[in-house]
């Protein structure tokens, strides 16, 4: 004989049922949506990373083509400081060259040699010319008009009477009266050197022939 439940078993049964089917059928349904959702981060995250790496790239690219750009730039730099170092070179050449022939035109200026030599007497404390001094000038001014490779050295002198101070100004004022009378009579005064020497000290020598400016005629050489 076949027993047949009762309704409270019965309702029993249907309950612990439900206990049992409901929870799984959440936890199938939050499985779903968790899968979706991890899905959806996933997808989202590599976008990210995807955007995050062609900005990265795209730094990159820039980065390259500035130090391209500036490698180009120092070449150019360079290119031109080798060429200032060459103008460079080249001007201090040619300034090296220059500097050498003034100074040899310098070191020539004075190699002159000695046509003849006047000694022009003066008497005492007295610095006016006489008579046979102004024919021995006029005569020398001629020949300097005459060739202008020529030129005058004039060296004044006193004898030793007096201060050397007071001689040395006579001296000068001896030749300073020869200088005028040259360029008087039309010597160019570039072409005259003259200095006052002082007393000449040398013993045995004579007074009036210590009182006297020296001429000396010299030619520059071809």
């Amino acid at each position: 004989m076949v027993m047949r439940p009762d309704a409270e078993e019965v309702a029993m049964r249907q309950h612990w049922t439900c206990a049992i089917l409901l929870p799984a059928a959440v936890l199938l349904t939050t499985g779903c949506a968790t899968r979706s959702w991890v899905r959806e981060l996933v997808n989202k995250q590599e976008v990210e990373i995807d955007q995050r790496f062609a900005g990265v790239e795209k730094r990159l690219a820039d980065d390259a083509q500035q130090i391209e750009g500036m490698g180009s730039r120092l070449q150019t730099v360079e290119s031109s400081l080798t060429q200032t170092g060459q103008l460079a070179r080249s001007a201090q050449a040619q300034a090296e060259e220059a500097a050498g022939r003034l100074s040899r035109l310098w070191g020539n200026r004075n190699k002159r040699d000695l046509v003849e030599t006047l000694e022009l007497r003066f008497g005492f404390d007295r610095w006016d010319l006489d008579d046979a001094a102004q024919t021995s000038l006029a005569s020398l001014a001629k020949e300097l008009q005459a060739n202008p490779r020529l030129s005058v050295d004039l060296e004044g002198y006193a004898d030793p009477t007096g201060t050397y101070e007071y001689n040395v100004g006579l001296s000068q004022r001896r030749v300073e009266t020869v200088r005028r009378y040259l360029v008087e009579k039309g010597v160019e005064l570039p072409r005259i050197s003259s200095v006052g020497l002082g007393p000449i000290m040398t013993a045995g020598l004579p007074d009036e022939k210590k009182r006297r400016v020296t001429v000396r005629l010299m030619v520059q050489p071809d």
